[in-house]
């Protein structure tokens, strides 16, 4: 499924926090994206910072205020898009298997907090190979129109507001994309009802590990899944180091088991190394490029 969305209807999916954390605030300062915009409750919310704190709140204010201009300037013209494949899925060993395509994945290594602690794999929260039954996974990618990454390349502080919105907007569809997903598309929490604060607090069923985050850490893995998605679709091309373009993207697996939560591989040893090496048909030397961060 492709979706296109118009900005403002994914804008009320942003997490401010990130967006505000982009531009050294601390998360008590993105408080300002939940105050109603008149004068009177704006005035309130200053009341509750310190007279030290205050500029900062001042500051936050004023950027939200621009952040929300930008915003409606920015529907005018461009559009955010989104890529997603429901496919049949099992899990063999560690690795997946997506409408028959091997999938490798890294499984936690580092020692545990508490001795009954599972040592994690995102494979573990699909039905193996062995059962018999075939389950699903998601593959999805979401981008922003690549014109806004030219924008304003005469006012610094204009062409960062919009990067640091496009990076937020392209989160913004895959919270959306996800949330269709859920309800609609594989439709295996058709009666959900959270609000976009339950969204950006995860209370949903399942997850959606995105490339080169703790649980997906390799960004290699991007050439897999264009194979699965064909990003080019909707705008997005690969470097040859795995990098997508534009860089206000987001791409990764969605995973529906009850149980599935987000987790961190954390570092792993030599063995681990060379055995995923192999599996995604890879020198060690090149693996280490793109798990460096783990080793």
């Amino acid at each position: 499924m492709i979706a296109d969305y118009k900005i403002h209807e994914v804008s009320e999916y942003i997490n401010w926090i990130y967006f505000f954390h982009a531009w050294g605030f601390q998360p008590k300062y993105a408080a300002i994206a939940d105050i109603h915009g008149c004068d009177s409750c704006r005035a309130v919310w200053l009341t509750g910072f310190t007279e030290e704190e205050r500029p900062k709140a001042c500051e936050a204010m004023q950027l939200f205020k621009e952040a929300n201009r930008m915003l409606d300037q920015l529907d005018a013209m461009y559009q955010t898009h989104g890529v997603v494949n429901i496919m049949d899925a099992n899990a063999d060993g560690d690795d997946l298997l997506l409408n028959g395509k091997r999938f490798p994945l890294l499984r936690q290594q580092t020692a545990k907090l508490k001795e009954d602690d599972p040592f994690l794999c995102l494979s573990d929260f699909v039905r193996p190979l062995s059962s018999g039954i075939t389950d699903q996974v998601g593959a999805f990618a979401t981008t922003v129109d690549a014109e806004t990454e030219r924008l304003y390349a005469e006012d610094d502080y204009k062409r960062m507001l919009v990067q640091t919105l496009s990076d937020r907007l392209a989160e913004a569809t895959a919270e959306k994309l996800h949330e269709e997903v859920r309800k609609k598309l594989w439709g295996y929490a058709p009666d959900e009802n959270l609000s976009i604060k339950d969204l950006h607090n995860e209370k949903y069923q399942g997850i959606r590990p995105a490339v080169g985050y703790p649980s997906l850490p390799d960004q290699s893995v991007n050439f897999l899944l264009d194979e699965l998605l064909d990003m080019n679709q909707i705008g997005i091309s690969l470097t040859e180091n795995g990098m997508m373009k534009p860089h206000a993207s987001v791409c990764g697996l969605m995973f529906a088991h009850p149980a599935s939560r987000y987790f961190s591989i954390g570092k792993i040893g030599g063995d681990q190394l060379a055995d995923y090496a192999a599996r995604r048909g890879m020198s060690i030397e090149e693996t280490k490029k793109f798990l460096a961060a783990n080793l």
